[in-house]
């Protein structure tokens, strides 16, 4: 599969309705590594972001402008991660013409500006990690945090293949019936090693999906680094200067009242 085939599947992501998300209640979520403070983990991120997501997902939110405040230039914007305009001060445009979109496959792929605020990291980071091979599906892919998900594995080339485990076990009605106990890698991916025991190690692609989310956390509230900078700030001022003087200035007003 090409890349730009890749991308273009992309487009059908989360083009079911909302509704559909019910089947995630009860789902076991993993803890997503968010750390803004990693620049170069953002770095990596906004890469992974403009290569698989942004030419079907825009971020309309996000100008490409402000990846200079993760110490990327604009030379290095320009020349890695710019796909769609020509204009660093524009937003994150979809590569992807919106009428194609619609003709193709019925509605518009969604913003994914704050996408990590309405669905939460750790939901992310499964559901970028969770995809399993799946024949009955029209992508060839499901997903454990999202069933019967209309978007198809666009970092499967990363993590490879995995298919699902089953196990089973006696429904409500006493019949019996198998239910998703977990993945199986079997095919093993870019960005996955041969571990102890000859056991897949995924580490480095869960590593890469940390960053991603990451970066979706952060292009959902790009100014949330330096607004905790500056509120840490105040709190030493208070803290070591404001406190310690106005305390002086109450025990000299005391001390002539008694």
């Amino acid at each position: 599969m090409t890349q730009q085939f890749r991308r273009f599947l992309a487009a059908v992501a989360l083009l079911v309705p909302v509704a559909g998300f019910a089947s995630e209640a009860g789902v076991h979520l993993d803890k997503a590594p968010v750390n803004l403070r990693d620049v170069e983990g953002l770095q990596r991120g906004a890469q992974t972001f403009a290569n698989y997501c942004l030419s079907c997902h825009g971020a309309i939110n996000m100008r490409y402008n402000r990846l200079q405040d993760i110490g990327l230039t604009e030379e290095q914007i320009k020349a890695n991660l710019m796909f769609a305009t020509d204009k660093v001060g524009e937003p994150m445009k979809v590569a992807m013409q919106a009428a194609d979109a619609k003709n193709w496959f019925g509605a518009t792929p969604p913003d994914l500006s704050l996408i990590a605020r309405s669905r939460g990291a750790d939901w992310l980071y499964t559901y970028l990690r969770g995809f399993y091979r799946d024949d009955s599906r029209p992508t060839g892919w499901n997903n454990t945090a999202f069933d019967k998900v209309g978007m198809p594995h666009v970092l499967w080339e990363l993590q490879g293949i995995q298919e699902p485990v089953y196990k089973t076990v006696k429904g409500h009605n006493g019949k019996e019936e198998k239910v998703l106990e977990g993945l199986k890698l079997v095919k093993p991916g870019l960005l996955t090693q041969v571990g102890e025991n000859n056991q897949y190690d995924q580490r480095e692609f869960d590593k890469r999906v940390g960053d991603l989310v990451s970066y979706l956390v952060y292009m959902g509230e790009p100014a949330q680094v330096k607004r905790q900078q500056i509120g840490y700030g105040v709190l030493l001022f208070l803290l070591f200067i404001l406190i310690p003087i106005t305390y002086l200035l109450k025990k000299e007003y005391w001390r002539d009242v008694h």
